[in-house]
């Protein structure tokens, strides 16, 4: 039995332990739901994928900001079956050009600083080799993946696109941060809203069943694929040196899409539906793995000094609502996170039309990691 909680053990008080001891709250049940970190999206034999590499990236920034060794160890485990002796990744493929598989680059710098060997510095040069031959759009913006041909999704500015800001940070490469930008700019350009939204996809050429005739978009904006593009600003934004000339461009995007974002808010809950400018639509659903992006953006942003103040103060009602409604507590008295899209996206086998039905009949499970991961981002968040 699953009950709704509310975490009243982990309310400010004055001060930030409450954010703090919450995200480890979330931590330590999902090391108990998963006691290997590379199981946490449902695998049932390792794979290098986008989500248990988030996952990795989280119980970092839960060890930088506990100095629980535990979370860094989870990560070791996870490490040291995916990087080889020289490097290799497992089940890794440069030549499928998958902007997801490259996500896992950004977890492995961070845990490369803070336990070098020089198998993970050889696999961070693999990731970042695979940027340098990634198809590209006329415009020059990066293919989703290989077999998705001319198209840009918002998923990949945070999958592949966050990676290439970290790596150009950390090696440095500052000739790269104009290439970053772009990718922002051209996916912008392409799937902005009138109502200051994006659309989920956008293919050049046309050709795909789901995209319009005359714009290339698909038909809607979906919850989570704008909760990745407002992370992925964030994160890239937190990098990027302050003179590069197009932060102020990147900048105003962030706070065009918060205001977005705020319009279609739920006003009860705090929180956004699967299909955001649907309101209350039929079948759409207070979804949980956008309100914690949506939550991790608007701390982020104020903390990095792109949103004003006030944003910081939305951040904690989107995660009072989330702890009100969407966490709950198992007969264990571990944490779940109920309510999220398990998957979703455009084309493929079977196909995937972007259309508002489609969006709303995805499978909903708890506890998924694209909801789980954010959530602990977004209470370090609030901390700092």
């Amino acid at each position: 039995m699953i009950a709704l909680m509310w975490c009243g053990c982990a309310k400010e008080n004055g001060n930030v332990n409450g954010y703090v001891q919450l995200a480890e709250e979330i931590g330590k049940s999902e090391m108990r739901h998963n006691p290997e970190l590379w199981t946490c999206d449902g695998a049932t034999k390792p794979k290098w994928e986008y989500t248990p590499t988030l996952m990795a990236r989280a119980f970092i920034e839960l060890y930088e900001a506990t100095g629980d060794t535990a979370y860094l160890n989870h990560v070791q485990r996870f490490t040291d079956l995916f990087i080889g002796e020289e490097g290799s990744i497992l089940t890794y493929k440069q030549s499928l050009y998958n902007m997801d598989r490259i996500q896992g680059g950004n977890y492995l710098i961070l845990f490369h600083t803070l336990r070098p060997r020089p198998q993970y510095a050889t696999a961070i040069e693999t990731l970042r080799d695979q940027l340098r031959d990634q198809p590209r759009t006329s415009e020059g913006g990066f293919w989703h993946k290989q077999v998705y041909e001319h198209q840009m999704w918002l998923d990949g500015l945070f999958t592949g696109t966050t990676f290439y800001a970290r790596y150009a940070a950390y090696k440095p490469e500052p000739e790269a941060w104009s290439d970053i930008a772009r990718q922002f700019l051209i996916v912008d350009a392409h799937t902005r809203k009138a109502n200051g939204l994006n659309y989920h996809g956008w293919d050049e050429s046309r050709q795909m069943g789901w995209s319009d005739p005359v714009t290339g978009c698909s038909p809607e904006t979906w919850g989570r694929a704008e909760g990745w593009y407002v992370m992925a600003l964030c994160d890239v934004l937190e990098l990027m040196p302050a003179d590069q000339p197009e932060r102020p461009e990147l900048a105003a995007i962030l706070q065009r899409v918060m205001d977005a974002l705020m319009a279609v808010q739920d006003p009860a809950t705090h929180l956004w539906y699967q299909v955001p400018d649907k309101g209350e639509k039929e079948g759409n659903y207070l979804e949980s793995t956008c309100s914690a992006m949506y939550c991790y953006a608007l701390a982020k942003g104020v903390r990095i000094g792109v949103l004003d103040g006030q944003y910081k103060a939305e951040a904690k009602a989107v995660l009072e609502g989330l702890k009100a409604y969407k966490i709950a507590t198992n007969e264990d008295g571990t944490l779940s996170l109920i309510d999220c899209c398990a998957v979703a996206g455009l084309g493929g086998n079977p196909y995937r039309d972007g259309t508002y039905e489609y969006y709303i009949h995805e499978r909903i499970r708890k506890d998924d990691p694209k909801g789980v991961a954010p959530l602990i981002l977004a209470c370090l968040e609030l901390a700092k």
